[in-house]
């Protein structure tokens, strides 16, 4: 840190207010104010599902990159997606696969309201 006993030194003083390149900011903008140019994606297949007062929709895209399978969720107005490629689906589904296992093995405790969360 910069160190002054003069007025003249303040307009030296490195500000630390800057945005974060890391900082969460809306999708499709740069951490330097540049929006990023759209990316052609084509739909492979699509499905919905309501779980409760959730509504999931699950996405089979292909971009220039490669495929990826987009899962939104949709709760009372707030919007969250994950994205996975396609690499990792197959162990995706087998973690999947173990965690309904054990939701199905392991009774719920009896001061447990549901199983939902959020």
């Amino acid at each position: 840190m910069l160190m002054c006993a003069s007025e003249k030194c303040a307009n030296f003083m490195i500000s630390n207010e800057r945005p974060s390149p890391f900082a969460r900011r809306p999708y499709g903008q740069s951490p330097y104010g540049q929006p990023k140019p759209p990316v052609q994606e084509d739909t492979l297949k699509s499905e919905e599902i309501q779980i409760e007062r959730k509504a999931f929709v699950f996405t089979l895209k292909e971009n220039p990159r490669g495929r990826f399978l987009r899962i939104s969720e949709d709760a009372g107005g707030r919007h969250d997606t994950i994205i996975i490629p396609s690499t990792g689906l197959e162990e995706f589904r087998k973690l999947l696969d173990e965690m309904v296992k054990t939701a199905n093995e392991i009774p719920p405790k009896s001061n447990s309201p549901g199983p939902t969360e959020g």
